[in-house]
């Protein structure tokens, strides 16, 4: 790409940014039909792995899971990098009752180089293996959670769970 052409992406990027913005505030003020409506505006603007993964989350709060998995792919095919999609397809199919489809997903979040919450993935893990009687393997998910960040006290609520049935 010339001068130009990068500075023309670096414009189109930029208003994508700001539209995505506005969705994400839309999102966590409950208001999901708006948010993925002015998520699919900073799409067409510039596709982001962002903007298509937190579309597919707002799909998700209104019930429509197989439409947020297909948003998490194609985020991926935008940022194979970007590790929020591979865990919320991991989430969907949990959310789905396919507890066993989902683990390469969350596996493939915990190897995503650009990834803020690898303790999500490690604790959609120790769910999928607690529900199925694994415990061991559980309580090293939910430690390992709770190792990630200390502020996620779900994680370890459901390691001192595991624990005490352990004991």
């Amino acid at each position: 790409m010339d001068f130009e052409q990068d500075l023309q992406a670096q414009i189109l990027k930029e208003e994508a940014t700001h539209w995505w913005r506005k969705a994400y505030d839309a999102q966590m003020e409950g208001r999901f039909a708006e948010a993925i409506k002015v998520y699919t505006q900073s799409i067409e603007i510039y596709p982001t792995a962002e903007a298509y993964t937190f579309r597919g989350w707002a799909k998700s709060y209104l019930g429509q899971i197989d439409e947020a998995i297909e948003d998490c792919q194609r985020a991926i095919k935008v940022d194979p990098e970007f590790g929020n999609p591979y865990n919320d397809i991991g989430a969907y199919l949990i959310q789905k009752g396919d507890d066993f489809g989902a683990i390469p997903w969350l596996e493939k979040a915990l190897q995503a180089k650009r990834y803020e919450c690898y303790f999500y993935a490690h604790f959609n893990l120790g769910r999928i293996y607690e529900k199925h009687g694994d415990l061991i393997r559980a309580l090293n998910c939910y430690k390992a959670a709770y190792d990630k960040n200390h502020n996620y006290t779900q994680a370890l609520k459901a390691f001192r769970r595991i624990q005490t049935q352990l004991s």
